[in-house]
């Protein structure tokens, strides 16, 4: 191979290097380039169980930290001279603004005005809670301690507590606290009426809510809407019960509708308008690593615990223990909700593949929300029940449906649920754990949480609310009756 040049060995490994070199500065640089032009990943959302420390779901710990903490300054509550003509301009702006603005792609943030009551409608009745619920003899008259059943239905403290923390501080970006009236679409009430209605004296209690009722309808964007656009919490079937007819156009938030007329007159409560919300739940919760443990425990096959004889439409409770009492892997025992009460109903559900929930006085029970965090399959035998953000969640995924005519027939509820397969049971199982998260109160309030929830239903009902709004100042009252979704005539015939 004459006259064929080779170069030396020590000069082609120069050259190796050189290109080595060159090749990784160019992916260095590249890598610099793609991270300077990429837009960044989104943080994480920490869970209710990811940072302990930071977040908790007792009622009394949160409270003890609101109250001993400085509160944000309060929002003028003064209304514009003309508030119509202040929020029609609001509302114009983004219509006829910025055309590619006008109908974001995402949902626009629920916009809250809170309004800054009087310190007794608020903190007074907080404060009240606070020195007084370690009285555990303070019973109601089935004998559970009063500060229980606050806690139950305290959806108001948890709901105002997260409006009114500084921005900073809050997880929700669904839903934000606005200064200016005229820039709301919603107006909260932050009246605690269930700690009013247990720990005042009867007559104190009435003048209260009295005083509470003017108040709010003395205030323009009440007088403007009649209340449409207000939230009231009265998630105690009790509270607010002697003025509730002059609130009744509000949004309701509530733990289920009644229908046999004891706590909710005709009219008054409806899906269209109200929205239903989770009681608080007596137990703890049963996490991955207590499910885990629990999974192989579970021996008994349905489980129920509370008072088993209600009046109203809880009359089937009686029927039932008639028929499930002396089955050997069923427990059915009476009991309430002190603090032995709990540990039992508590070691009973986390030792149970099915939770019994039949309806009480009212078609709800916090039981239900006991089950679903103690990853206890509910057994609802309730006809009339109505639940907490169904739409959003798919409860056929997490519970069972029984009617009141199948349960007390005799033999059918075991034997239906002894034929459920195993695989639908861990897939039921596996679901209650991710379906816990929404049922959970906390203080920060999580994404997906109730607090969340509660939100993204009510801005769901904003253009209906708009609508009734509009539409009543332009009908003639009493010109024509105005019917709901909730409206029906009763067919008394049966058809063959």
């Amino acid at each position: 191979m004459a006259g064929k040049q080779f170069p030396s060995l020590a000069h082609a490994r120069r050259a190796s290097s050189r290109c080595l070199l060159a090749v990784g500065a160019l992916l260095v640089f590249s890598a610099v380039y793609f991270l300077l032009l990429s837009p960044s990943p989104p943080r994480p959302v920490a869970s209710p169980l990811s940072n302990p420390s930071s977040t908790t779901t007792s009622f009394v710990a949160s409270l003890d930290r609101f109250l001993d903490s400085p509160h944000r300054p309060a929002a003028s509550s003064a209304a514009p001279g003309d508030l119509d003509a202040a929020i029609r301009r609001e509302e114009e702006a983004r219509l006829y603004g910025d055309p590619r603005g006008a109908w974001p792609a995402a949902p626009a943030p629920l916009r809250v005005y809170v309004y800054e009551m009087p310190r007794k409608f608020t903190y007074d009745l907080l404060r009240l809670f606070r020195d007084s619920y370690r009285d555990t003899t303070n019973l109601t008259s089935n004998g559970s301690p009063v500060h229980r059943l606050i806690e139950q239905h305290s959806i108001d403290y948890w709901l105002w507590a997260d409006l009114i923390a500084p921005e900073s501080q809050r997880l929700l970006k669904n839903v934000i606290r606005v200064e200016r009236q005229e820039e709301a679409d919603i107006f909260y009430v932050p009246f605690f009426t269930t700690i009013s209605y247990f720990l005042l004296e009867k007559q104190e209690c009435k003048a209260l809510y009295r005083e509470a009722l003017k108040w709010v309808t003395d205030q323009p964007a009440w007088q403007r809407s009649e209340g449409r656009d207000h939230v009231i919490p009265v998630h105690h079937p009790w509270s607010f019960k002697s003025v509730r007819r002059f609130v009744k156009k509000a949004i309701w938030l509530l733990p289920d509708m009644d229908s046999t007329g004891n706590w909710y007159k005709p009219g008054q409560v409806y899906l269209e308008k109200d929205v239903i919300l989770p009681y608080v739940p007596n137990v703890d919760l049963c996490d991955h690593k207590c499910v885990s443990e629990t999974q192989s425990k579970r021996s008994t096959l349905l489980f129920f615990r509370g008072r088993l004889k209600r009046n109203a439409g809880g009359k089937i409770r009686s029927k039932l223990v008639t028929e499930l009492q002396n089955i050997e892997d069923i427990i059915i025992e009476e009991g309430s909700a002190g603090a032995k009460g709990k540990v039992a109903a508590q070691s009973g559900m986390r030792k149970s593949l099915f939770c019994l929930n039949p309806a009480g006085d009212t078609p709800s029970s916090a039981r239900l929300f006991d089950a679903i965090v103690s990853g206890c399959i509910p057994v609802i035998i309730s006809d009339e029940l109505e639940l907490p953000f169904e739409g959003i969640l798919d409860y056929s995924k997490i519970a069972l449906f029984v009617s009141s005519t199948d349960a007390v027939q005799p033999g059918w509820l075991v034997k239906y649920l002894r034929g459920i397969d195993a695989k639908r049971v861990r897939d039921m199982q596996s679901n209650l754990l991710k379906y816990s998260r929404h049922f959970l109160y906390s203080s920060p309030a999580q994404p997906l949480g109730p607090e969340d929830l509660t939100w993204r239903m009510i801005a769901g009902k904003l253009v209906n609310i708009k609508l009734h709004i509009q539409r009543s100042w332009r009908v003639v009252r009493e010109s024509r009756s105005v019917c709901t979704c909730e409206c029906r005539v009763v067919n008394t015939t049966r058809m063959l």
